[in-house]
């Protein structure tokens, strides 16, 4: 290992746990700016709900100080609550209420002291309704501010109809105040546009037997119910006034869970809805918030985590820039090194090629000796097979200038060593091309194995030489076998020639290559990876 290794690595190590405190940082910066924004949004909806119930127990107020006018003085109870809520103006302090009335007890079947009561109030004939089967009844005999919409519901037997009357019978029996449900207020019939109304109602016990009252079983005797009805959409207007304006969306449910009904929407709803608890009276109604605030809940985090991790990445970056350049460095004095081994052994190997022409030139001779039949035959055979030889060694040392056929290569080779044509058309395999670092090595390769072959086997004309190729997966290889050879070679110990095919076959083929020699045969198999295109 070089000096500089342990110094490079601890760096690497640096900058990366540099890196990693930068991101973890950079998550803990985000993450607590997303739940800061969060508990803003919840503390900021806290507000708004809590500014709506203060609301409505002002409303709450106002209807206990009713009562108790009602309470003092029975006899002038209509002019003194309208003396009363023409001094207080709730209307204008504390706006949302859709009036403040009296619902007075009535026995079944009559009607004449309400309806005396509401001539007295109102200096009109006005009628109790709707008939209805309940034993007992609570028409309507006073609604202040008095207008044309709310004098449409006076004479309106409130305990009739069964929502409201649910309602009545709890204030009725805790003495506290009770809301009704969801109710569309008798009113609405002379409004331009409906609203969904409910009504909330406080009891006004029984002070003296002769007057007219309502008895249950387990209940106080009462008189009269003071009720404030309420248009939810004005109430949430009042209420909130310019809070509707800073949030996206606003959903009031008249319960609790998503299956309550919504009674009041407005903008729209996202995902970062805040819910909060509304008390009407004895009820709980649920208030959803949406501000929208995209930006500063997920907006504002992701940028922050965005800065911290290039901050990361670009110390990470310009540490492996630096890695990349003392790489580089290293690999250039590697290749000089490897170079210089390659020029060595380059030299070695044109002494050993020189030998190699001479005993080639020798056998070749040997062989048109043996198949002339005269002089002037061998000189005929023997001059265009040294020609050819001269072509061959020229191509090798000028190196193919595009891609070169991997089948024209090996026969070129094998036609040189006076291989016959029929034999040449027997080798067979499929397209391969090689670029010209393949071609060149392939060439030298089989070079020596031919010349190997021409001195010691097959093509000496002791034995039988195959030779083939075809494609495995993503790698060619190339087999060469000698057999029937007089006896069986030694491939224990590595030539000079033996390893300069290494060489090639490793370092310029990025291959691999096996030799095994067992029963007077000797096997070659060559594998490199598949780079040419074929046909």
């Amino acid at each position: 290992m070089r000096p500089s290794s342990w110094a490079d690595r601890l760096l690497a190590l640096l900058v990366r746990f540099v890196g990693l405190v930068i991101l973890l940082a950079t998550l803990i910066a985000a993450s607590a700016s997303f739940f800061y924004n969060q508990a803003e949004e919840a503390d900021q909806a806290s507000r708004v709900a809590a500014q709506f119930n203060m609301r409505l127990h002002d409303h709450v107020a106002i209807l206990e100080g009713v009562r108790a006018l009602y309470q003092s003085d029975a006899t002038a109870s209509g002019s003194g609550i309208r003396a009363y809520l023409n001094a207080l103006q709730p209307q204008i302090h504390s706006p949302g209420m859709e009036g403040i009335g009296v619902a007075a007890a009535m026995r079944a079947g009559t009607p004449a002291a309400i309806e005396a009561r509401l001539r007295e109030n109102y200096g009109k004939d006005i009628k109790v309704w709707p008939a209805t089967d309940q034993p007992v009844g609570f028409p309507i005999v006073l609604i202040e501010p008095n207008t044309p919409r709310r004098h449409a519901a006076l004479g309106f037997d409130m305990f009739s109809e069964p929502v409201r009357r649910e309602a009545m019978r709890r204030a009725w029996q805790t003495g506290r105040p009770a809301a009704s449900g969801i109710v569309r207020l008798a009113q609405e019939k002379m409004a331009k546009v409906e609203q969904k109304g409910f009504l909330i109602y406080l009891p006004v016990y029984a002070r003296s037997p002769e007057g007219t009252t309502a008895t249950a079983p387990g209940t106080r005797p009462i008189e009269a119910f003071v009720y404030a009805p309420f248009r939810v959409g004005d109430m949430v207007r009042a209420s909130l006034g310019p809070q509707l304006d800073t949030v996206n969306g606003l959903e009031i449910r008249a319960g609790a869970g998503p299956s309550a009904p919504v009674v009041f929407r407005q903008g729209e709803m996202g995902w970062d809805t805040q819910e909060q608890t509304l008390q009407i009276a004895d009820r709980q109604w649920t208030m959803r918030i949406s501000y929208g605030r995209f930006f500063e809940r997920i907006g504002r985090p992701f940028a922050i985590f965005l800065f911290g991790l290039a901050l990361a990445i670009l110390a990470t970056q310009l540490h492996q820039a630096q890695q990349r350049r003392v790489r580089e460095a290293r690999a250039l004095a590697d290749e000089k090194a490897r170079h210089a081994e390659d020029r060595e052994l380059m030299i070695g190997e044109m002494a050993h090629r020189m030998k190699n022409a001479f005993a080639r030139i020798g056998a070749l001779a040997r062989i048109t000796l043996r198949e002339s039949a005269s002089l002037d035959e061998f000189e005929a055979k023997f001059d265009g097979r040294m020609r050819a030889l001269s072509d061959a060694k020229q191509m090798l040392v000028a190196g193919p200038v595009d891609r070169a056929d991997l089948g024209q290569i090996v026969r070129r080779e094998l036609e040189l060593a006076g291989v016959p044509a029929e034999q040449l058309a027997a080798i067979t395999g499929p397209d391969v091309r090689l670029g010209e670092e393949g071609a060149q090595a392939l060439s030298l390769a089989i070079h020596e194995l031919v010349t190997n072959s021409i001195k010691y086997g097959a093509l000496a004309g002791k034995g039988r030489l195959a030779v083939g190729w075809h494609r495995d997966g993503s790698e060619v290889e190339l087999d060469w076998t000698e057999s029937e050879l007089p006896e069986t070679p030694h491939v224990e110990s590595e030539s000079f020639g033996t390893g300069f095919i290494y060489m090639l076959v490793e370092r310029q083929l990025k291959g691999s290559w096996r030799r095994t020699a067992i029963d007077n045969v000797l096997t070659i198999r060559i594998r490199w990876p598949d780079n040419g295109t074929p046909d």
